[in-house]
C-alpha cells in the first residue's frame, strides 16, 4: 500500500523544506519495520520547486495471516478473501494509518527541533492514495475530508477495466489537495483511513480513545460526520464510543465557554475517577500473584528472580508476609532493589522481614528450602530452553516450596500489539515465549515430576480470541489444603479470575 505527500515551494521557501517536517532527509531512502511488513520511506522527486514524499508500506503476507486471525485484524470476514491472499497489501487501511503513526510520529505530533518555524505553516500539500477501501463510496470520502478544507478527487475504481459493465469497486484513487499544516495533515490520514476502510487489524482498546482524541484535536469536534468517525473509528465498540463522544462534548462546551475542559468537568474528584484508567500490565500481574499468596496464607516468600524488587515492595506492605526473601542472578539488579526499596532506611523490624541474595536458578541452593511459597514473574522466558530442567529441579525438586505461582507471557496475545514487529518477541532477553497449551503442556509435566497439583489463570483482559497477555500457573504440593484457592482474584482490569483450569 502506497500513500505520497507532495508540496511546492520557491528559492525563499524550498519545497525541500518538507524533509526537515517529516525528520527524513530528502536524499536518502529509509526503512522501517512494523507489526505487518516493512515500511519504506523516499522521495520521487526533491527540488526547490517541487517535492514528493512516498511511504510503501511492504505488507508480509504471512505475518498478516499468522498474527491476525480473527475478525478485527486482518483477519475480518471482509478481508479474509483468503489465508494468503487479501487486499490488505494493496488498499490502504489502518495498516497504513499505524505506519503513519509510528514512521511519521513526530511529523504527526508537529515537533521539528531544526526548523521548528516550519511546524505551524501552511503548506500546499497534495496527497494521492492510489487505492483505498470506502466503505461508504466517493460521496463518504467528500463528506469526511471536504469539511476539513480539502478539495478532494474520489474516482472509483472499476473491478475489472475490460469489463466496464461490471461496474466499480469499493474502492477509489484518492487524491486531496489544500493549504494545510503537515501535522494537520496526518492527523486527518490517521484516523480517516481506518474509518473509510471500516474494519481495524488489531484489538481496539480503551487506549484508542485517547489515541483518537489526540489526533481528532481541533477538527472532530465540529465535524459533521463525528459520530459516523467515532463509532468506524472504535470497531463499533458502543462503551468506548459513549466515552468518546462524551469527552468531545465536553471540549465543544469547554471551548464556547473559553475555559478549559477539566474545569468543567470538576463533579467527580479526579482520585476517584482512577477506575477508567488502564492499569498497567505489571500492576495487574503483581496484583493477581498477591492474591495467590494471600490465599494460600503464605508467611514466608521466595521472589526468584526479583529483579529490582517490584513485588518484593508489595509484599513488605502487607504484614501476612513475615519473611521475604528476593533471589536474582545479577549484582546490579539487586543493587537497585537495594535503592528502590530504601533498605538502608529502613526500622530494624521491617528490615529483619526482607533479604536480598544473589544466586542462579540453575543450581540447587539450600538457602531456599522450607518457605511457604515462591514466585516465578517473568522469569521463565529468560532462561535457554535446555536448562529449564535444572531450574525445575531446583525449585520443585530439591526447594519444594508448598506453593509455586508461574508468569509467563502468552505469545498469542503478541498481535494485539500494533507497535510490537511481527515475530518478534516482548524482550530482548526473551529465549522463547510460550503459547497457553505449550505453557500448560510444561507446567502438567512439571508438576507431575515432582507431586504438585496445578491451576491456571489468565492475567489482563482475557481475550476471547487469543487468550491474556499473561498466563499464571499456581502448583500446590499434592496432599496440601489451599483453603480459599480454589477461587483466584485480584486487581482491576481482568487479571486472574475464578476461570481456573485445573491439570
Amino acid at each position: 500500500m502506497f500513500l505520497t505527500i507532495t508540496t511546492t515551494g520557491s528559492t525563499d521557501r524550498p519545497a525541500t523544506d518538507l524533509g526537515f517536517l517529516l525528520h527524513k532527509h530528502p536524499d536518502k531512502s529509509q526503512q522501517f519495520s512494523t507489526a505487518h511488513g516493512t515500511a519504506h520511506v523516499f522521495y520521487p522527486e526533491a527540488d526547490a520547486e517541487r517535492c514528493t514524499a512516498a511511504l510503501l508500506l511492504e505488507v508480509d503476507p504471512i505475518a498478516l495471516v499468522r498474527r491476525g486471525r480473527g475478525k478485527g485484524r486482518g483477519g475480518a470476514p471482509d478481508s479474509a478473501l483468503g489465508q494468503y491472499v487479501n487486499d490488505r497489501p494493496y488498499a490502504a487501511s489502518s495498516l497504513l494509518a499505524v505506519a503513519l503513526r509510528s514512521v511519521l510520529a513526530s511529523a504527526m505530533k508537529g515537533q521539528c527541533a531544526a526548523r521548528p518555524e516550519l511546524v505551524g505553516r501552511a503548506l500546499p500539500l497534495r496527497i494521492e492514495v492510489p487505492v483505498l477501501p470506502a466503505r461508504g463510496g466517493a460521496a463518504l470520502v467528500r463528506a469526511l475530508f471536504e469539511p476539513l478544507g480539502w478539495t478532494v478527487l474520489a474516482e472509483p475504481v472499476p473491478l475489472d477495466e475490460t469489463f466496464p459493465e461490471w461496474g466499480d469497486s469499493r474502492y477509489v484513487r484518492l487524491v486531496l489537495e489544500g493549504e494545510r499544516t503537515l501535522a494537520e495533515a496526518l492527523r486527518h490520514l490517521y484516523v480517516l483511513l481506518p474509518v473509510l476502510d471500516d474494519a481495524k487489524h488489531y484489538w481496539v482498546a480503551p487506549d484508542e480513545v485517547d489515541k483518537l482524541l489526540r489526533a481528532g484535536e481541533g477538527w472532530l469536534e465540529d465535524h459533521p460526520e463525528q459520530r459516523l468517525i467515532v463509532g468506524r473509528y472504535l470497531a463499533r465498540r458502543w462503551a468506548l464510543t459513549r466515552r468518546a463522544m462524551e469527552r468531545l462534548e465536553l471540549e465543544r462546551l469547554a471551548e464556547s465557554d473559553d475555559v478549559a475542559a477539566e474545569e468543567l468537568d470538576n463533579a467527580v474528584d479526579e482520585e476517584a475517577d482512577t477506575e477508567d484508567k488502564p492499569v498497567p500490565l505489571a500492576v495487574q500481574r503483581r496484583e493477581a500473584i498477591l492474591a495467590v499468596l494471600r490465599a494460600e496464607r503464605a508467611a514466608r516468600v521466595l521472589d526468584l528472580g526479583c529483579g529490582q524488587g517490584q513485588l518484593v515492595g508489595e509484599l513488605l506492605k502487607e504484614g501476612q508476609f513475615t519473611e521475604i526473601v528476593g533471589l536474582d542472578v545479577s549484582m546490579r539488579a539487586l543493587h537497585e532493589a537495594r535503592r528502590r526499596l530504601r533498605l538502608d532506611r529502613m526500622s530494624e523490624r521491617q528490615s529483619e522481614r526482607v533479604r536480598l541474595m544473589q544466586g542462579s536458578l540453575a543450581y540447587t541452593d539450600s538457602r531456599l528450602k522450607g518457605y511457604d511459597a515462591a514466585v516465578l514473574s517473568e522469569v521463565v522466558e529468560h532462561v535457554d530452553p535446555a536448562r529449564l530442567p535444572a531450574l525445575e529441579y531446583a525449585v520443585f525438586g530439591a526447594a519444594r516450596p508448598r506453593t509455586v505461582v508461574v508468569t509467563t507471557p502468552n505469545v498469542e496475545y503478541n498481535v494485539r500489539w500494533e507497535s510490537l514487529p511481527a515475530g518478534h518477541a516482548r524482550h530482548a532477553d526473551h529465549r522463547f515465549e510460550w503459547t497457553r497449551e505449550e505453557f500448560r503442556q510444561w507446567a502438567r509435566k512439571v508438576a507431575e515430576r515432582h507431586g504438585y497439583r496445578v491451576t491456571f489463570g489468565p492475567v489482563g483482559p482475557d481475550d476471547p480470541e487469543v487468550g491474556p497477555p499473561t498466563q499464571l500457573a499456581h502448583f500446590r504440593v499434592q496432599g496440601e489444603d489451599s483453603k480459599g484457592a480454589d477461587r483466584v482474584g485480584a486487581g482491576r482490569g481482568g487479571p486472574v479470575t475464578g476461570k481456573e483450569v485445573a491439570a
